[in-house]
This record gives structure tokens, C-alpha cells and sequence, in this order.
């Protein structure tokens, strides 16, 4: 069956996971992605080992490196004129390059968008950065706390007598960072067909945060006014939308926004009386404590079998162990069973979303350092004695 991308050829040069999972998501639906990283030796902070795991345990952690699944890798010097002449040559037969280094390395090493479309005229760039390559904060250093921070995120979230509270990477890193670089390339691909031309995506992290922020800075806008951390309905202002803790000391989520929702719940947990004050200010402190003492009177796994037929909004707070063990996630593949050469069943996160003509797969898991160098020099017609030459100065691993 034909991929969504296949036949999309892609060069991720990117160290770190968020330019590493928009190449994820792009070879996960068919593109042939080369990691381009460096050879041990050519950056001292980047040092790795190359060559195959030498250890049982070292094989098992590069098999559920998902990041790296679905992708090849070469190791390449870029500053040496031999890597560039390589390099070069990639990007001729290549339609996206990827790169999350901070703004400006990429014209130091002559790998920019300017250079690499004088060479190739359909070549897509997406560089993945914390600030973007233009505004005040361009040269800042940063992670995803920082991008959070200024996206607006970060001083949303937490209870308002509290300090913010710190998510997982997964708003700027993964959301704002990975997703939206894959959705611009997408979107520069699509472009290319009606232009023949390629072009530059300056993917910033803290653009990506914002955008997500979109819903929430319109009403600020249009009248509610700032929102103070914790007084949004959504953010655990209200009774209907919050976690409690069951008798188990495990956790259940509630999310009856809606009246009809609310009245089910009200009624599944013998609270008639609260249907209708659903959202009187008054009320939420007295509301919110008698649905944690009722929650507190069963385990978790207990409330979520009997409300399982009522539209009550209820689910469990699944760890992330318990996510992979999940029968919904097994069912729509989202908890994956997938083969490795080297120790055979590992588990993986699923592909999302599901194409139902063209679906995404898991088709290899990840590539150690350099094990597809050779494979790659010889399809650029590079001779066996031409690729040990190379080895042995360095230029490639």
C-alpha cells in the first residue's frame, strides 16, 4: 500500500527532540528520513559511540528510541569540505532539510536556505528554534520551560494561590515545537506543488505556544479580561472540571462542561441538589468537597466501570505505564507491539492520526550511529575504497 509520503526525502540534522519528532511524524507516514549526525570525534558535544549496541541493555534502549524509528542514519562532517561535498549532494536529491540549531549556525556552516536552494530550487528548510530567527529574544538560549514562559502557558496553569506548575516537555518541545515544524512542511510541500519552489520554515517554539494559546487570548480580548491562574472553569475554578482523588489513592478526571453532563453526573453520585448550581461561584468550594468525599468512597477502576455507560465525562488518571496497558490504546494501535532485529517485541507509542487510506506504520525501530553511512555514500556513488578513505579521516562513521 502507498504512504502519505513516500517518496518524500528528508534530511534531519536536528540533536534534539523537537525537530527529532516532526521527522518522526514524517517517516511515520511513509517519507524516507536520513539522520544526518556527527561522527564521534568531529564536535565534543555531541560525543557518542558508534557501530552496533555492544550490551543487551544497550540494544533494548535503542530499540524504544522512538524518535529514531522509521529513519537512517549517517554519520557526516559537516566542517570538513569532504562532508559538505557529501552533504551537497544529498540535498540535490533530497525536499526537506531539518535542523534545530539556534539561529545563525546554518550560514556558518553554509548549509542556510539561500545556499541550499542555489543547489537544489525545490529544497524545503525547517529549522526548529526557541525564538525564531528575528524579535528581540532571537539569540536567547533556552528549553521548553523558557518558551512556555513567554508563549504565555506556563503562568496559566497551577491553582491561583500557588506557583505555576510545571507540565512535562510537551507543550513547546513536542506541541508547539515538533508538531507545528511538521505541519509548515507539510504545508511547504503542498505549496511547492502549485510553485515549484521551495522555501524557508522558521519554526520558533515560543510562535507554537502562543498559537495553542490562541482560545484563551481571544476571550482575554474580547472582554473577559486577563485570566488569573486557576480561575478558568477549564483550569479548576469549577467543580465539574477537576481530579479526585479515590479511595485507592489513585486519581479520576471529570470534565462535565455541559448541563447535560453535569445533571448525569449530579445524579450518578446521589448529589440531585447541585444540578442547578453548576456554576455559581458560590457553591464551587461545598460542590467541589462533596465530590471528593464521594470519590474517596471507591477505587478508581470502580467509578470508571460503573460510569461507563452514563455520559458523565469520567476516565481514569492513567500513568504512562498504565496508558501502554490500556484496551482502548491497544485497540486503535496507539500501544504497539513492534519487532526489532536485536531483541526482538518492544513496545511503542502508536501513529496518530489514522489515514484510513494511506496508514502510517512502525516499520523499523531505531538506527544506531553511522549504520547506514555506507548504504547511503554508495546510492551518491561513492566507491568501497572512496567511503574507507573517508572513515579513516573522519569525514563520515
Amino acid at each position: 500500500m502507498t504512504m502519505a509520503l513516500e517518496g518524500v526525502r528528508v534530511l534531519d540534522l536536528s540533536r534534539t527532540p523537537p525537530g527529532q519528532y516532526a521527522s518522526m511524524l514524517l517517516a511515520d507516514f511513509g517519507a524516507d528520513v536520513l539522520m544526518v549526525e556527527v561522527p564521534p570525534g568531529a564536535v565534543a558535544r555531541f560525543e557518542v559511540r558508534n557501530g552496533p549496541p555492544e550490551t543487551d541493555e544497550e540494544a533494548t534502549a535503542l530499540a524504544h528510541q522512538a524518535l529514531r524509528r522509521n529513519k537512517r542514519g549517517a554519520a557526516i562532517n559537516l566542517r570538513d569540505e569532504d562532508g559538505q561535498r557529501i552533504f551537497r549532494a544529498l540535498v540535490e536529491r533530497s525536499d526537506v532539510v531539518i535542523d534545530g540549531f539556534r539561529p545563525g549556525v546554518t550560514k556558518r556552516l553554509g548549509i542556510d536556505y539561500e545556499r541550499l536552494a542555489a543547489i537544489n530550487p525545490g529544497i524545503i528548510t525547517c529549522s526548529v528554534s526557541g525564538f525564531g530567527r528575528t524579535g528581540p529574544y532571537e539569540p536567547r538560549a533556552g528549553h521548553d520551560i523558557n518558551y512556555i514562559s513567554i508563549g504565555g502557558a506556563l503562568g496559566s496553569i497551577g491553582n491561583a494561590q500557588g506557583e505555576p506548575v510545571l507540565p512535562l516537555n510537551i507543550i513547546a518541545d513536542f506541541a508547539g515545537g515538533g508538531l507545528m515544524a511538521a505541519l509548515g512542511i507539510l504545508l511547504a510541500l503542498q505549496a511547492r506543488e502549485r510553485t515549484g519552489r521551495g522555501q524557508d520554515v522558521d519554526a520558533a517554539m515560543s510562535d507554537g505556544v502562543a498559537s495553542l494559546m490562541v482560545s484563551h487570548v481571544a476571550a482575554m480580548l474580547g472582554g473577559a479580561g486577563p485570566p488569573r491562574r486557576g480561575d478558568h472553569a477549564l483550569a479548576g475554578a469549577r467543580c465539574y472540571y477537576q481530579v479526585y482523588e479515590c479511595a485507592d489513592g489513585r486519581w479520576i478526571s471529570v470534565g462535565a462542561i455541559e448541563p447535560y453532563f453535569f445533571e448525569e453526573l449530579c445524579r450518578a453520585l446521589g448529589f440531585e441538589e447541585f444540578i442547578p448550581h453548576q456554576n455559581d461561584p458560590d457553591r464551587q468550594a461545598d460542590m467541589q468537597a462533596a465530590f471528593a468525599a464521594r470519590f474517596r468512597e471507591r477505587p478508581r477502576d470502580e467509578w470508571f466501570a460503573d460510569f461507563g455507560h452514563l455520559d458523565a465525562c469520567l476516565t481514569p488518571v492513567l500513568d504512562l505505564d498504565e496508558m501502554m496497558d490500556d484496551p482502548h490504546q491497544q485497540e486503535r494501535a496507539m500501544a504497539l507491539d513492534v519487532e526489532d532485529a536485536a531483541v526482538g517485541t518492544v513496545r511503542h507509542v502508536g501513529v496518530a492520526p489514522r489515514l484510513l487510506g494511506t496508514p502510517g506504520d512502525v516499520r523499523s525501530t531505531a538506527a544506531y550511529l553511522g549504520q547506514h553511512t555506507d548504504e547511503v555514500l554508495a546510492e551518491l556513488g561513492e566507491s568501497a575504497e572512496s567511503i574507507a578513505a573517508l572513515r579513516e579521516r573522519g569525514v563520515v562513521a
